[in-house]
């Protein structure tokens, strides 16, 4: 692995960008075995208290979600030891005898590329249990939920890793939902999925709140036409096993040219009291997740692609701020 350029700040988020592998598919360009990572601290957490780190699991993304920079040019699944390579240089970068010095210690696998179409992610993942054996390494996998033979077994397996590697509430399972409104989510995620009834009895078996487990995240960016039905939502996931998690659209490429408006105003949090009462009414736990916006100055946020920004004159409005942030290698090309 090589690091070609580095974008951000120690003291809030880094981007890497990574060429992963020497050999280049023929005819294409040099950018597909790239790679983009993140490490990041949530001020006014210290790195000693909480330290999140972000890989990706694909080159690439074939999912193509509307408001996600990753989507497109895929060429395929990183190994398992591609995935571990991004997350022991970040460690040893800060604690060079590769022990990471924090309370918490969360590796999230949210950056490019749908997880569960990724065997290699479920390997890592037991990797990891050991090569980082503390109580504050905690686990999060994002994911549209794929209907997919591969992904039915990816999921089957990751409950049994769960169980076996990360108990006691050391696992976060969030489904990507968006809206309740079943032709505008196949707009938002143009892949076949898995219906609210299969997501919903797949984390009745997860969450398991008498072992400890936490609850699995439903997530949703709201967006304006895209409706949310609190109801509806009620009618299939247990308050019990499932919480909410609210996030602002960020400013990326894919989120402008579909002219997505956020519902969620990053700068006025009130925005988003009408929902949030909808769902305590129904007995949810609801998190409200806007983390600092200068990291969608750096291109650090969810949904952000450095690759796809770079040589682009005209961003979105407040993100990919990138000369201001960059520290880029010899070897690096556009």
């Amino acid at each position: 692995m090589n690091i070609l350029a580095e974008y951000g700040r120690d003291d809030l988020a880094k981007v890497y960008v990574a060429q992963m592998r020497e050999n280049k598919p023929p005819g294409k360009n040099h950018h597909r075995y790239l790679v983009e990572f993140v490490e990041s601290i949530q001020p006014p957490l210290s790195r000693e208290k909480k330290w999140v780190l972000i890989v990706s699991s694909m080159f690439g993304c074939p999912i193509q979600c509307k408001m996600c920079d990753a989507g497109g040019d895929f060429s395929g699944c990183l190994t398992a030891e591609e995935l571990l390579a991004q997350i022991d240089y970040m460690v040893r970068r800060r604690f060079p005898e590769g022990k990471p010095v924090t309370s918490k210690f969360k590796i999230q696998f949210a950056r490019m590329g749908e997880p569960s179409l990724n065997p290699a992610v479920l390997e890592a993942l037991e990797e990891l249990a050991s090569r980082y054996d503390t109580p504050g390494l905690h686990i999060s996998v994002s994911s549209v939920a794929p209907r997919t033979a591969a992904a039915r077994t990816f999921f089957d397996e990751l409950l049994r890793i769960k169980n076996r590697c990360y108990p006691r509430g050391r696992f976060q399972l969030q489904f990507s939902i968006h809206t309740t409104d079943e032709q505008k989510r196949d707009e938002l995620i143009p892949v076949n999925k898995w219906s609210f009834d299969e997501i919903a009895a797949y984390g009745e078996r997860f969450s398991l709140p008498q072992q400890g487990d936490r609850k699995v995240t439903l997530n949703f960016a709201p967006m304006v036409g895209y409706p949310i039905d609190v109801d509806s939502i009620h009618n299939y996931f247990n308050p019990d096993r499932f919480l909410i998690k609210l996030t602002p659209v960020n400013p990326t490429f894919r989120s402008q040219e579909a002219s997505l408006i956020s519902a969620v105003d990053p700068y006025d949090c009130t925005t988003s009291d009408d929902l949030i009462t909808l769902f305590r009414k129904r007995g949810y736990e609801v998190i409200l997740s806007i983390g600092a916006l200068e990291e969608n100055q750096i291109g650090s946020n969810c949904g952000q692609f450095i690759q796809r920004a770079l040589g682009i004159y005209q961003r979105p409005e407040q993100s990919y701020e990138l000369e201001r942030y960059s520290i880029k290698s010899p070897d690096y090309k556009k």
